[in-house]
């Protein structure tokens, strides 16, 4: 008889997960997927074209309802896990239905972190989260309204993006002194800046944010400066925290995310933890690519086969407004390291390698992320590049031909 295993969370890593099983232990496993959404898992990275205008919504939808009854999978969609009973190994939905499982898999994602500015709970202050977020918003940007997006990460810079192309008056607020500060150095994210403003939208830095103001609605954004700059939509995209409260009632143990091994195993034997929600030596990962590595290894270890995850080297491959972005490894040279640099400030260019002992340690492309795969690859090789170093922002045809 099959084990019973619920997947509590229905998105990019429950998917995947699901999708990795079917193809290592086929039957083995009944499975349950519960998602609060009331629909269809769908890919989150596309909210930012969807909102644009440029994809309609049936693109985003990572799998047909065919496929998952295909796989004999039950699917409670618009509801949610009111609690999990570790010692019954089981979990009460919202409306009180009991489901018993053998293995339960947590892959509850994260909520947008919405600070408590003063003001805050006006109408037309939002956060960018999901599919309905980007029905309210496009109507406000296809009738030209005025729109402060706070935040100069990758979520802010896909909303302020996706509002600008759909019609909206968009100005961009970005508390430090550059933008994507995570991903890119100063001259990367000035050259970012540039773009992004040369296409339209306000980029205002070093932009604290007081709170808002407003009396039915909100109709402004106050800084720090005691600057105001008006607005008919505010959309706040700083950030996410995980999802982790149900694991924290249950007794699961949780730091920022629900802290696992490298099994992607809780401090109970049955239940797991992947994605967005999940906490491994101590990182968590808001992107999809170490959401699917994590669910790769976990759908192995289901089927009684050695995996282990060891952590993901982080890259950002971005297009704003035209302008593509590529980051991964270390951006920054630090001590021991060294750089290669090319720019073209006529073009918008700009490519900078970290070397350290011979080896790429990390790369920013801003404006022409052409290769950007084969750097990623020779960053988690290791491999000693020193015979192709001065011809490693030519890209991959170059270095090989010159290798040779």
């Amino acid at each position: 008889m099959a084990e019973p295993l619920i997947i509590v969370g229905k998105g990019m890593a429950a998917t995947r997960l699901v999708d990795e099983l079917s193809q290592r232990a086929l039957g083995r496993y009944s499975i349950a997927v519960i998602g609060a959404e009331g629909r269809l898992a769908y890919n989150r990275v596309l909210l930012s074209p969807l909102l644009a205008g440029e994809i309609e919504e049936a693109e985003i939808e990572l799998k047909p309802a065919a496929w998952w009854q295909g796989r004999g999978v039950s699917t409670f969609y618009g509801r949610c896990v009111r609690e999990i009973d570790r010692a019954g190994k089981t979990v009460t939905l919202e409306g009180g239905l009991t489901l018993p499982y053998g293995k339960l898999v947590l892959a509850t994602g994260s909520t947008p972190l919405k600070p408590p500015f003063p003001g805050g709970d006006l109408p037309g202050v939002a956060t960018f989260r999901d599919t309905a977020d980007v029905g309210m918003m496009r109507a406000y940007a296809e009738r030209g309204a005025r729109i402060v997006v706070i935040g100069g990460g990758l979520l802010g810079l896909e909303a302020a993006y996706g509002l600008s192309r759909a019609g909206g008056k968009v100005t961009l607020l970005h508390l430090v002194d550059r933008l994507m500060e995570r991903q890119l150095d100063a001259e990367g994210a000035a050259l970012l800046a540039s773009a992004i403003r040369a296409r339209g939208i306000q980029v205002r830095l070093n932009a604290a944010t007081k709170g808002f103001v407003g009396t039915d609605k909100v109709e402004g954004v106050e800084l720090a400066d005691g600057a105001i700059i008006p607005a008919d939509l505010v959309v706040i995209a700083i950030g996410v925290r995980p999802n982790v409260d149900l694991a924290r009632a249950a007794g699961i143990a949780v730091n920022r995310g629900i802290i696992v091994d490298d099994g992607m195993v809780s401090d109970d034997d049955s239940i797991f933890a992947i994605g967005e929600c999940a906490e491994h030596r101590g990182s968590v990962y808001g992107l999809v690519e170490p959401a699917y590595e994590q669910a790769r290894v976990l759908a192995t270890r289901l089927s009684d086969k050695p995996a282990a995850y060891e952590g993901s080297l982080l890259a950002t491959n971005l297009k704003v407004s035209g302008v593509g972005v590529f980051s991964a490894g270390e951006f920054e040279a630090g001590e021991g390291a060294e750089t290669v640099v090319l720019r073209d400030r006529v073009s918008g260019i700009y490519r900078k390698f970290v070397l350290r002992e011979g080896r790429l340690a990390g790369c920013v492309l801003v404006g022409d992320t052409q290769g950007a795969l084969f750097y990623l690859g020779l960053i988690r090789s290791g491999q000693d590049i020193s015979a192709i170093r001065a011809d490693l922002p030519f890209g991959e045809p170059y270095c090989i031909g010159r290798a040779a």
